[in-house]
C-alpha cells in the first residue's frame, strides 16, 4: 500500500514542502532513498522503539521510503514523525483519509515523546501559502507555529496523541497564540535600562544619537569604565519592532532553534560574540548552511567587546554584510541569504594595558605596541563606523549618588520621533529607512551646509588633523542631531556636536 506524507526542509529562512512517500509490499527489508542524511537514516531505529513503546510495530514486510523532491538533501531527526505516521497508515495500522491536509514534523524519543525541532516558524508559513489545513509539531514549537494566521495548529507530546487523531478517538486540540499580546509584552520594561546607568550623561547623548540614527559605534575606554554595560542597554532604547521586523527576527532565530517555545520575538536581540569566534561562526555558513552571529542580530544589534582581539580576517568577513545588510552564501548545488541588517556597536581598550591616555595611570605600553594594537582594526572596517566615543572611569561621587538617571523608555521615546521624520524624508527611497544608510548622493541633498557650518567643519578637519572619511560620517550624525532637535537644516551647533564623535581620526590614534 502506497501512502503519502508531507513535511518539509528549510533552506536558508524559507522552507519547501517534502513529500515523504512510503509503500509497504511483500518481501522484506527497509529503504530509504531521497537524499538523506545520517540522522534521517537513523530514524528507523527510533521509530522502531517508539511504536513498540506505544502499542503498535514496524511490519516485517518491504518498506521503501522516497523523500521528494529526491535531488534534494534533506537533514535532521525533524522527518521521525512523519516517517513513522507514514508507515502506520501504509500498513494499515491506522486509518487517515484526510493525511494530505497535514503537514507533519517531529524528533521522536524512544519512548514515543517528542523533541523540538528548527525551523517551525517558516515550516509553518509555507505550510500556510501551499494550502495545507493543518500543521502538526512538538508542544515546544506550537507557539511559535501558531504565529501563522489561518493555518491550524496541534501541538503534541506524544505520538500516542497524533495516532489517536487519525484514529478519531481523541482529537487534537488547537493551539492559539494573541499575537498582538506577544507583540506588546514588556514593551515598557526592558531587562537593561539606562536608569540603572550612573553618570556617563555624554556616553549616553551618543547612544541616543546612535539609537535614532542607526549609526554604528565604537567605545574606546578602560577596563571597568562601562562599555560593556552601556552596549546592553542600546535595544532598549532603540525603536520598538514593527510587526514585519518581529517576524523576520523571530524566522531566522527559529531556523537554528533559538526561540525557546516564546512564541514571537518582540524585543530586539542583543548578540554578542567573543573574540574567538571563527568567520563561519561569525558570518554563517558550514556544510549545512545556517545563520551566523551577524544575522541573528538582524533587527538588533551586534556587540564585539575588545574589538582589536577578534581575528583580523573575522573583522574583514564583516564588510560586505555591513554595506549590503545580507549575507548570501554559495554552495555547489545552492545559494541561500540571509538578512542582516544591525547596528554595530563595538568596543575597546585605547592600548594594550588598557589605560593610555589615563593622566591617572601609568603609560605601559610603547609607540610600538600601541600602532601594532590599534593597527588590527582595518581602515575600511572603521569605515563603517560613525560614532567613535571615548568613555572614563565614573567616579565614586557619581556612583555612590542614590539619585537614577533617565530611563530607556523616555530616551525611546525621543529616538522613535526621530526614527518617524527619518522615515518621512526618505519615503521614496528604496532601501534607505534611516540617515545611517544615506549614500554620498544622498548625504548632499539632506544635509546641505550654511557658510559657518562649512567653515566650522574645515577649520575643525585642519586642526584635529581628521581624515576625508570622516567627512561625511560628520554629516550623517549631525543630521541625526538635527532630527532629535526637530531641525529641518543641520547648522553649525549640530556639526560641532558631531566633530567630537570622532576619536580614532585624530591624529595620535590611528596615524
Amino acid at each position: 500500500m502506497l501512502t503519502k506524507v508531507f513535511g518539509s526542509a528549510v533552506f536558508g529562512v524559507e522552507a519547501t514542502t517534502i513529500t515523504v512517500e512510503v509503500n509497504v509490499d511483500i518481501g522484506v527489508g527497509y529503504h530509504l532513498v531521497g537524499l538523506p542524511d545520517n540522522a534521517i537514516k537513523e530514524s528507523n531505529y527510533r521509530i522502531a522503539a517508539a511504536l513498540l513503546n506505544n502499542g503498535y510495530r514496524i511490519p516485517g514486510k518491504k518498506i521503501t521510503i522516497n523523500l521528494a523532491p529526491a535531488d534534494l538533501r534533506k537533514e535532521g531527526s525533524a522527518y521521525d514523525l512523519t516517517l513513522a505516521i507514514g508507515i502506520l497508515t501504509a500498513s494499515g495500522q491506522i486509518k487517515a483519509d484526510d493525511l494530505a491536509d497535514y503537514l507533519i514534523m517531529g524528533e521522536l524519543s524512544l519512548d514515543g515523546s517528542l523533541q523540538p525541532i528548527k525551523g517551525a516558524l517558516p515550516i509553518a508559513a509555507k505550510a500556510k501559502e501551499e494550502g495545507f489545513k493543518a500543521f502538526i509539531l512538538p508542544m515546544e514549537n506550537a507557539k511559535e507555529a501558531a504565529i501563522v494566521e489561518g493555518l491550524t495548529v496541534y501541538g503534541v507530546s506524544n505520538i500516542s496523541e497524533v495516532i489517536g487523531h487519525f484514529d478519531k478517538e481523541e482529537p487534537l486540540t488547537r493551539v492559539q497564540v494573541d499575537m498582538e499580546a506577544e507583540f506588546y509584552k514588556n514593551l515598557d520594561f526592558p531587562e537593561f535600562d539606562f536608569a540603572d546607568v550612573k553618570g556617563q550623561e555624554s556616553i549616553k547623548r551618543c547612544m541616543e544619537i546612535a539609537a535614532a540614527g542607526g549609526h554604528n559605534i565604537i567605545l574606546i575606554g578602560p577596563p571597568g569604565s562601562g562599555k560593556t554595560m552601556l552596549a546592553k542597554r542600546l535595544p532598549s532604547i532603540l525603536p520598538p519592532m514593527t510587526m514585519t521586523e518581529a517576524l523576520e527576527t523571530t524566522k531566522i532565530h527559529s531556523v537554528v532553534g533559538k526561540t525557546n517555545n516564546m512564541g514571537l520575538m518582540s524585543q530586539r536581540p542583543f548578540r554578542s560574540p567573543h573574540h574567538t569566534i571563527s568567520d563561519v561562526a561569525l558570518v554563517g555558513g558550514g556544510s549545512y548552511p545556517q545563520p551566523g552571529e551577524i544575522s541573528l542580530s538582524h533587527n538588533g544589534v551586534l556587540f564585539l567587546d575588545e574589538l582589536p582581539e577578534f581575528k583580523r580576517g573575522v573583522l574583514e568577513v564583516m564588510r560586505q554584510p555591513l554595506e549590503d545588510r545580507e549575507v548570501t552564501i554559495s554552495r555547489a548545488r545552492f545559494t541561500v541569504t540571509y538578512p542582516s541588517s544591525f547596528m554595530l556597536v563595538a568596543s575597546m581598550n585605547p592600548s594594550p594595558g588598557g589605560y593610555f591616555n589615563d593622566p591617572d595611570a601609568p603609560v605601559t605600553s610603547s609607540p610600538a605596541e600601541m600602532q601594532r594594537y590599534l593597527g588590527k582594526i582595518s581602515g575600511p572596517l572603521l569605515d563603517r563606523i560613525d560614532i567613535h566615543v571615548e568613555v572614563t572611569p565614573v567616579p565614586f561621587e557619581k556612583l555612590s549618588e542614590d539619585r537614577k538617571g533617565e530611563g530607556s523608555v523616555a530616551i525611546r521615546q525621543r529616538v522613535t520621533a526621530a526614527r518617524a521624520v527619518q522615515t518621512a524624508r526618505f519615503s521614496g527611497l528604496e532601501n534607505v529607512h534611516y540617515n545611517a544608510q544615506m549614500n554620498t548622493k544622498q548625504i548632499r541633498e539632506y544635509c546641505p551646509l550654511d557658510d559657518v557650518s562649512k567653515t566650522l567643519l574645515k577649520n575643525a578637519m585642519g586642526r584635529l588633523h581628521l581624515s576625508a572619511r570622516a567627512y561625511d560620517r560628520i554629516l550623517k550624525v549631525a543630521r541625526t542631531i538635527a532630527d532629535l532637535e526637530h531641525s529641518e537644516t543641520v547648522n553649525g551647533d549640530h556639526i560641532g556636536e558631531a566633530i567630537q564623535y570622532r576619536s580614532l581620526d585624530r591624529e595620535g590614534w590611528l596615524g
